[in-house]
């Protein structure tokens, strides 16, 4: 009867001491993220990013950790981060849009990277191609390049006959930022449309940069998509409206803020696709052949209120397309 027990007892102890093994190898999967921007500013991206894993079965906290990092808008930063969460030893590097993964692409070629909303990855040397990515690369794309001149568009359309507009760019966020003006400028030339343009790296030169807009006598302003300038978006609507400027930003995020006009696909959406590709990373699937996605959707958003302010009537021929108005 006692060896038998003692047999069982045996049985158990192993079984046991198995089981906190598995758990043990399964809590050792961590994921990086590499963000240029604030953790507040990023904490959108995040929630997305552990819904998708979530999907799959991976819980943060659970049978996975993410480790963060966040150059806090300060873009060269962005290879020391990178660096450090590689040291740590991550399964997956999620990098968020253009700078943070080209920082990671330039610091590993081993560690299997997942991009989140990366504008042109084949243009910025990223992948190869969109349906082969080959490398150690894949992830979502947020094509807002090909949403800039939509946005421009839309800030016409709202404000009939409008001929001189200021576009705010972040000249540290280069690579990303320079798609996004040749994007605009096509479009500006189509509508006979005159851009001045107005550099802002920060929040002191986003103030400073409003005192030379009103002097150039712009008539409407066109915010282009970045974490810096997302940042700030609220304190730059306010601006706008203050100098009496409508307003376009990238995104349903801008048009909260206060700005008149938000256009653009959902880097949460594009977060939440970019942990279903970590997931199959994690099961063994290759970045090399998992194909870049690409948004479905783009999101209009006006504010009614910003427009009352304003003193514009928005045509009703926008506001059936917007998929909400800000009351």
């Amino acid at each position: 009867m006692l060896p038998r027990l003692a047999s069982r007892i045996l049985l158990l102890g192993y079984i046991a001491l198995s089981s906190v093994h598995a758990r043990a190898d399964a809590a050792g999967l961590r994921i990086g993220f590499l963000s240029p921007s604030t953790s507040e500013y990023a904490a959108s991206q995040l929630a997305g990013l552990r819904e998708g894993l979530r999907e799959y079965g991976y819980v943060d906290g659970t049978n996975i950790s993410i480790e963060s990092r966040f150059a806090n808008d300060q873009l060269d930063r962005l290879p020391d981060l990178a660096r450090e969460l590689i040291g740590l030893r991550v399964d997956v590097l999620v990098a968020s849009v253009t700078q943070a993964s080209i920082a990671a692409k330039q610091n590993t070629k081993t560690i299997p990277i997942v991009m989140i909303g990366v504008s042109d990855p084949v243009a910025s040397g990223l992948v190869t191609t969109l349906s082969h990515p080959g490398g150690n690369v894949t992830g979502t794309s947020g094509m807002f390049s090909e949403g800039a001149g939509k946005r421009l568009e839309l800030l016409n359309e709202a404000v009939p006959g409008i001929r001189r507009v200021a576009v705010l760019w972040n000249p540290t966020n280069r690579v990303f930022q320079l798609q996004l003006i040749r994007e605009t400028e096509a479009a500006a030339r189509q509508l006979g449309i005159q851009l001045q343009m107005f550099e802002a790296r920060d929040l002191a030169s986003i103030e400073k940069m409003f005192a030379t807009i009103s002097k150039e006598r712009a008539l409407g302003l066109n915010v282009l998509p970045d974490p810096t300038l997302g940042a700030h978006a609220a304190r730059i609507a306010a601006l706008a409206e203050k100098a009496r400027l409508p307003s376009v930003g990238g995104g349903s995020p801008y048009a909260e803020a206060g700005g008149l006009i938000g256009y653009g696909a959902s880097l949460r959406e594009s977060a939440r696709n970019a942990g279903g590709y970590v997931a199959k990373i994690l099961k063994g699937a290759k970045p090399a052949e998992l194909p870049i996605e690409q948004p479905t959707k783009f999101e209009l958003v006006i504010n009614m209120r910003t427009a009352k302010q304003l003193g514009l009537t928005i045509p009703q021929s926008l506001k059936i397309r917007a998929d909400r108005l800000i009351q």
